[in-house]
């Protein structure tokens, strides 16, 4: 699925016709609100994004984007009639993985949103986690640890997996912050270290896998 947002109706639908005759999904937003609530329910493999919109500017809706750690991986391919190099580099700067000015070719937007979308495509995602005596199914959403389940509120259950999808390595607290919670608290409160104070104890004995690292985050490794 792309998203694109832009507020002129003609290029909307210009872009939308060339897009569906490539076989690919697309939904157009004329206004930021309603994309931010298509983000909430599903989000796109590419997000077609113009800078001047009403509402709120296209730079600061890729800014946002970034900042969250839900979706700052989605590929954004920027869109603008200010053709002017101080534009390009702020989009890219912003982190844009690309910039199309206006009037473009159907043709060159296709083969851009080709490549992007290729270079940003991932590998499927794991069912699962195993580390130590730790195994996690995500698809029904249960943790066991040593064969005998574990009862884990929403929360410690994504703050465990965001532990053991990055396994060996250090995460920053700002960083887990935003993988679980996104912009919900400030950064400096003590949700995370509560949370991890009862995610180590419901583990039991795998608890002491979570280390603390002093100043920096946490980490998850096999004992």
């Amino acid at each position: 699925m792309i998203y694109m947002v832009e507020d002129d109706a003609a290029i909307r639908e210009l872009v939308t016709y060339a897009v569906e005759s490539q076989g690919m999904a697309i939904s157009g937003f004329e206004f930021p609100s309603d994309f931010w609530k298509a983000m909430e329910k599903q989000l796109p493999d590419l997000v077609l994004l113009d800078i001047m919109l009403p509402q709120e500017d296209g730079l600061s809706i890729l800014k946002k984007l970034r900042a969250n750690g839900l979706w700052r991986t989605v590929p954004v391919i920027m869109l603008t009639a200010r053709n002017t190099e101080f534009d390009a580099v702020m989009g890219l700067d912003c982190g844009a993985d690309d910039f199309v000015a206006k009037p473009f070719g159907m043709m060159e937007l296709l083969a851009r949103i080709r490549a992007v979308l290729r270079r940003t495509e991932k590998e499927p995602a794991p069912d699962g986690y195993q580390l130590g005596a730790i195994d996690v199914s995500l698809s029904r959403r249960t943790v066991t640890v040593n064969g005998t389940p574990v009862v884990l509120t929403y929360k410690e259950f994504e703050l465990l997996t965001a532990l053991l999808a990055h396994a060996g390595q250090v995460l920053p607290r700002n960083t887990l912050m935003d993988l679980v919670w996104g912009g919900e608290f400030p950064k400096e409160n003590r949700t995370l270290d509560v949370h991890i104070r009862t995610l180590r104890s419901k583990l039991g004995s795998a608890g002491d896998m979570i280390s603390t690292v002093r100043g920096v985050g946490y980490k998850i490794e096999a004992l």
